[in-house]
């Protein structure tokens, strides 16, 4: 694959086959996010997960956020409608949604449920599933607590999810925030992962790699040390 000018002084930036700190490899991602808009910082983490038959999925509330305006459907009626709308959910309904959406219409980012819904929201699966915007009690995108819910999502609670891999893949902030702001996102996200590791199907390391880069820049690979000891202070 050819690379762009910009990709390439991304790279320069790096030694081949060298890993580094989270400070360092914030600092290169940074430098190397030249793009003309505000491109997203992401993490790559390869679990050590039976993948054909374990999920690792969850929840992370991220400190200063995403950087992104969510915008989110909720499915709710009653009081749970009117908490929805007071904790700014965008759009708030019912069948009327459900409409909508099998017509095409797809112009959000979150969609959360309450129980009472799921009747509604569960014959969407095909349409919402591919697009991972399914609600899920697990994701906690399901809840009786849809204010709650909607609240996080605003203020910057990110989804996870392992694929058939074994990798989760994943945003935690903007190239644009402050190195401190990015390295305590990232280290949120590395400890909710950790969080939901399961029980069973983990076969040797739980956390084998982990990788940020920018959008639209390479991969840089982090210091597995370090990341292990984050993750060794869940202990």
């Amino acid at each position: 694959m050819k690379h762009g000018k910009r990709y390439q002084s991304a790279m320069a930036l790096l030694e081949p086959e060298r890993t580094y700190s989270l400070d360092e490899a914030i600092e290169k991602m940074k430098a190397g996010a030249t793009s003309s808009f505000d491109e997203t910082a992401e993490v790559s983490m390869n679990l050590g997960i039976k993948a054909s038959s374990v999920i690792v999925r969850g929840t992370c509330a991220l400190p200063h956020g995403t950087g992104k305006t969510i915008r989110i459907l909720a499915f709710a009626k009653g009081a749970g409608a009117s908490d929805a709308e007071a904790a700014g959910a965008d759009y708030v309904g019912g069948d009327d949604l459900a409409a909508k959406i099998r017509d095409g219409w797809l112009d959000f980012d979150k969609v959360v449920a309450t129980p009472d819904m799921m009747s509604v929201v569960g014959k969407l699966g095909k349409v919402l599933g591919p697009r991972g915007l399914m609600p899920s009690p697990k994701a906690g995108t399901v809840t009786k607590n849809i204010s709650g819910v909607i609240a996080d999502l605003k203020k910057g609670l990110v989804e996870f999810r392992s694929d058939r891999h074994g990798t989760i893949h994943t945003s935690f902030g903007k190239a644009s925030f402050d190195a401190s702001a990015l390295k305590e996102n990232l280290v949120s996200m590395i400890k909710s992962i950790v969080e939901h590791q399961p029980e069973e199907g983990v076969k040797g390391r739980f956390i084998k790699k982990v990788a940020i880069s920018s959008t639209m820049g390479p991969g840089i690979v982090l210091d597995l040390s370090e990341v292990t000891e984050i993750a060794e202070q869940m202990d």
